[in-house]
């Protein structure tokens, strides 16, 4: 296992060793140089039973008590990248933004079908397909150069991770 410094990273590498799916972690410390432009690299490569095989960014975000907020902000640099690395890989594999949710509070557990205990900490991963993000996004900030989904959509297009895996 890649020695991480990100803990939802690490918690989503953790969970694809429990459940013994193939991958391979990606050095996120390198940029891809493609055709002069530099490209941000995904964090995972994951081999799926269900779906394509997976080029997966994580998106780590804490869900708090009490809040019932559901975070799912990211950079526009993050989709596009996602899409570009879904063409250059090809038709077998699919792009997939992957939220991580810390839930701080035992109680919020219930609010997620499924959570996974994780270095003493509890997790609850979803995915969306990046083309499907890309087509309802909003820009959240211009300046930082983020976009979001609505809570509706994020709701309708979310799915537990073992559905995708």
């Amino acid at each position: 296992m890649a020695k991480r410094s990100n803990h939802y990273d690490a918690a989503f590498e953790q969970l694809l060793r429990q459940i013994r799916r193939p991958y391979v972690s990606v050095d996120e410390a390198r940029r891809a140089l493609l055709l002069d432009a530099s490209l941000k690299s995904m964090d995972f490569i994951v081999y799926s039973r269900k779906t394509e095989n997976l080029l997966v960014d994580v998106k780590g975000r804490r869900f708090e008590h009490g809040s019932r907020t559901w975070d799912n902000w990211t950079m526009q640099e993050d989709i596009s990248s996602l899409m570009r690395w879904q063409q250059i890989f090809g038709k077998e594999f699919r792009s997939l933004l992957v939220f991580a949710y810390d839930i701080a509070s035992g109680e919020d557990r219930d609010d997620h079908p499924l959570t996974w205990e994780i270095r003493g900490r509890w997790y609850a991963f979803y995915g969306v397909w990046a083309e499907d993000y890309a087509r309802v996004m909003k820009t959240r900030s211009p300046s930082w150069q983020t976009v979001c989904l609505p809570a509706k959509e994020f709701q309708r297009l979310r799915q537990p991770m073992l559905e995708l895996l």
